[in-house]
């Protein structure tokens, strides 16, 4: 069984493509070089990898085996030279932080922004996705780190505890709303809304919790990022769901007014997740530590800790 490393980097880049010529323009080689080496390595497994179709290469059920395995070698290839590098000028750590809307705009920036002051030699590549989507993320070793809402149900990731926060809505200091403690959130459908971008978490959730009202949402303007929304709140054009802690700035001030929300989905516990498999390289170690021991995330966990606690 003889193959090499090029090999198993041309199988994945088509695998990922669906199409032998695109994957050998990744691995920068030529299409028949890439059509020798996919023979090679098929005659060295006994059997073959792909159907070849007129929608392109899809695997056979040894190849999707064999792409696991793959992506797995890959990554902790890619691991290994992340820290290793740490030793070398000019080669940095790297880690790769997936994050729902929430715990991004609320908790996650201020924590990198001194984790990075702190750790000049790790980088961070920062992406918002949606809660559902992040664990599998992480279990396809897409990214390294992921924090999202809601509980996780995936045997392929460690889970950690991270956060606690509030959906509310946030009204105008004059608005209807506003001198109201509690509201289902039905009755700020009422009313206009201010939102995030229409591919942001923030706005698919509150599509979906609004759908299952049976009450249309009306949306006056879709605004890039939570200051955005708060300013234009502040200012009267609409309410907005927001999480509390990207909020608490403008509620301190008394620029908007917070109205809470009976249901029960409105407390968002934020999840921490790795990969379940091997360990962390000691910079995105020091990285998940520093994030779930931040100060004012921690604060966040204590009532819940503490129920937990009392419950034993």
């Amino acid at each position: 069984m003889r193959y090499e490393l090029t090999d198993l980097r041309l199988f994945h880049a088509i695998a990922q493509a669906q199409s032998l010529s695109s994957g050998a323009s990744t691995v920068h080689i030529t299409a028949s070089s890439a059509s020798y080496r996919l023979k090679n390595l098929e005659q060295a497994m006994g059997t073959a990898l792909f159907l070849r179709t007129a929608k392109g290469m899809e695997l056979t059920p040894a190849g999707e085996a064999l792409h696991r395995h793959v992506r797995e070698l890959l990554s902790g290839i890619e691991l290994m030279h992340d820290e290793v590098g740490r030793f070398s000028a000019g080669l940095k750590g790297h880690i790769r932080l997936l994050a729902n809307s929430s715990s991004l705009n609320g908790f996650i920036v201020p924590s990198v922004s001194r984790f990075l002051v702190s750790h000049p030699s790790v980088n961070i590549d920062l992406e918002e996705r949606p809660s559902p989507a992040i664990a599998g993320a992480i279990a396809a070793q897409e990214a390294d780190v992921g924090i999202l809402a809601g509980e996780v149900d995936n045997d392929l990731v460690r889970v950690h505890r991270y956060a606690v926060d509030e959906l509310i809505v946030a009204a105008p200091l004059d608005h209807p709303l506003a001198g109201q403690g509690r509201i289902r959130f039905a009755a700020a459908l009422d009313f206009d809304f201010v939102c995030m971008g229409r591919a942001s978490s923030n706005f698919v959730f509150l599509q979906e919790v609004a759908q299952r009202t049976g009450r249309p949402l009306n949306v006056r303007l879709h605004a890039h990022g939570f200051d955005a929304v708060l300013a234009l709140v502040q200012a009267g054009v609409g309410v907005a769901l927001v999480p509390r802690s990207v909020a608490a700035a403008a509620l301190s001030l008394s620029r908007v007014a917070a109205v809470s929300l009976e249901e029960p989905w409105a407390v968002r516990l934020l999840h921490l997740v790795v990969r379940n498999k091997g360990e962390l390289p000691a910079f995105t170690k020091a990285f998940t530590d520093f994030l779930l021991e931040d100060p004012l995330v921690a604060a966040t966990r204590a009532g819940i800790e503490a129920a937990g606690d009392d419950a034993r």
